[in-house]
């Protein structure tokens, strides 16, 4: 197992790609489900917690599994996985992170909460890359968005 990625910083707009950056140089090379994950749960912590809060980002693999977690300083605030109307300007980013992970969840501590989700590690192919993201897409889709 190799060493994990760990990011402390403010979540802000201007940090998501510098995490993004980050997380493509850890893994070494093109992760986009693994970004695309990291990207909804750092503009959650924006959206419900607000800009500017402190948040650590730490990556792992093992076990052919890439893990990315992201800790804020409120363990009341806890994401909901909810299916989003038709007009609904949000609500559709845990959506697509429940489609693209293996698995996702929520641990609470002392004044702290981390969300986290797994994805298959290297060995996913491009093939079946392309068909979570197909298969996330036609999940938004089926929700009314009239932008998918």
């Amino acid at each position: 197992m190799r060493q994990p990625l760990i990011l402390e910083l403010l979540a802000t707009p201007e940090a998501v790609p510098e995490v993004r950056r980050a997380l493509r140089a850890y893994l070494g090379g093109p992760c986009d489900d693994l970004q695309l994950c990291a990207t909804e749960l750092i503009t959650n912590v924006i959206r419900h917690l607000g800009e500017g809060v402190p948040v650590t980002v730490r990556a792992s693999c093992d076990q052919g599994r890439t893990r990315v977690e992201v800790t804020d300083p409120d363990p009341r605030a806890l994401p909901v996985l909810c299916r989003a109307a038709g007009d609904d300007e949000t609500g559709r980013g845990l959506t697509l992170l429940d489609a693209l992970a293996l698995r996702w969840g929520v641990e609470q501590g002392p004044g702290t909460k981390t969300v986290w989700c797994e994805l298959p590690g290297g060995d996913r192919t491009c093939g079946e890359r392309r068909a979570a993201v197909k298969s996330a897409t036609r999940a938004l889709a089926a929700s009314g968005d009239p932008n998918t």
